[in-house]
């Protein structure tokens, strides 16, 4: 697969996830096998206002290329900006554009996966980041709609082409069932009959590397983005790696290879932010997915979600069944927050036009990272 000049093998993306697509995490799914591995989402204006935190957050390890960052906006002149910014200081040599995040704080500014809706203000978003962008390749993610009723992939994705977009991902699910219910894989095969001059990639319900084959042998799809389904198994990326190359071997660690990999994740997140406080801090929310399956009761669950130093959580890792096999079919399936919503936040009178290009006032965010 080829998103602009960058060659994409095997034809597998890492999806952008707030507070877990960091340097640390990126290193342990690359390690296994290759693919695209895009950052945490960046806000556009905190981007071009240079905010610190955000400035780190874009910051890749030595070793890291093709280098993929995402940006949220919703002013076409802000994203402008950010991505002429990107592509002049050598920031990134890929840059993505986010118009699938389904939570409130993002879709009641009109961004994320309500912004579609208004076809001319994606068009103006679109045109401002290829016209900035240079040589670097612009794609987007998206999803079908707001609802089954507000649905916008099929026009979005004419509109991408239009506009000189080099890719398209689409979440095969709307809005308001945020990551609740079933992919409509379906619904990836129709854009790709849509949009024939360009890639495709899928996105939902890939929970193994078979599901990913699977997805491209039923929607034609050109590629797969993976989210949910590599928390607490970067060695997904292996399986996947597998998959494409024809080997049927796929990675079935048992509970000391995971212990192994969960220290290594907690250092290398301590190292990423240069505190142990920090890291270990942050290394909590891995914790269920990792263990997710195997047979290890809520009291050394909570010990190591609760630990504050490495050491404290090498010796809790340490007490682990080591030996405990992989869990098989309890350990694959939904990971993750899976609950739909009984409506998505919009900013006010967001469906009267679909064609008004104005720019919500405040809609855009000054912190990055979701």
């Amino acid at each position: 697969m080829k998103i602009g000049a960058i060659e994409v093998w095997p034809p597998v993306v890492l999806a952008p996830m707030a507070g877990v697509t960091n340097a640390p995490f990126r290193t342990l799914c690359r390690e296994q096998g290759g693919g695209l591995y895009v950052s945490e989402m960046i806000t556009t204006r905190a981007l071009v206002e240079r905010n610190a935190k955000t400035l780190a957050m874009i910051r890749f390890e030595s070793g890291e290329r093709p280098r993929s960052i995402q940006l949220y906006g919703v002013d076409p002149d802000v994203v402008g900006r950010a991505v002429q910014m990107i592509a002049e200081e050598d920031l990134a040599d890929h840059v993505d554009l986010n118009f699938g995040c389904p939570v409130p704080k993002v879709t009641k500014k009109g961004g994320g996966s309500a912004l579609p809706y208004k076809r001319d203000l994606l068009r103006r978003i679109l045109r401002a980041a290829v016209a900035n962008a240079g040589t670097l390749p612009v794609t987007m993610k998206m999803r079908k709609g707001i609802d089954d009723d507000h649905l916008t992939y099929l026009d979005a994705g004419r509109i991408a082409v239009e506009e000189g977009v080099s890719a398209i991902a689409l979440h095969g699910r709307t809005a308001v069932q945020h990551y609740g219910g079933t992919a409509d894989w379906d619904a990836i095969a129709r854009l790709k009959d849509a949009v024939p001059e360009i890639p495709v990639l899928g996105n939902g319900d890939i929970w193994s590397a078979d599901d990913a084959i699977s997805m491209m042998e039923r929607t034609g799809c050109d590629g797969v983005v993976v989210g949910r389904g590599c928390l607490g198994r970067p060695w997904l990326f292996r399986d996947l790696d597998n998959a494409f190359t024809g080997v049927t071997e796929r990675v079935r660690p048992d509970l000391g290879r995971v212990a192994a990999t969960m220290a290594r994740h907690a250092e290398l997140l301590v190292e990423h932010y240069g505190g142990e406080a920090h890291g270990v801090l942050d290394f909590r929310k891995h914790v269920g997915w990792y263990l997710k399956g195997f047979t290890v009761g809520a009291g050394p669950r909570r010990d190591l979600a609760t630990a504050r130093s490495l050491a404290e959580l090498g010796e809790r890792l340490a007490r682990l069944p080591g030996d405990q096999p992989w869990p098989a079919d309890a350990a694959d399936g939904p990971r993750g927050k899976s609950n739909a919503r009984e409506r998505v936040h919009l900013p006010d009178g967001w469906l009267d036009d679909p064609y008004d290009a104005a720019v919500p006032e405040g809609a855009e965010l000054d912190s990055s990272g979701g």
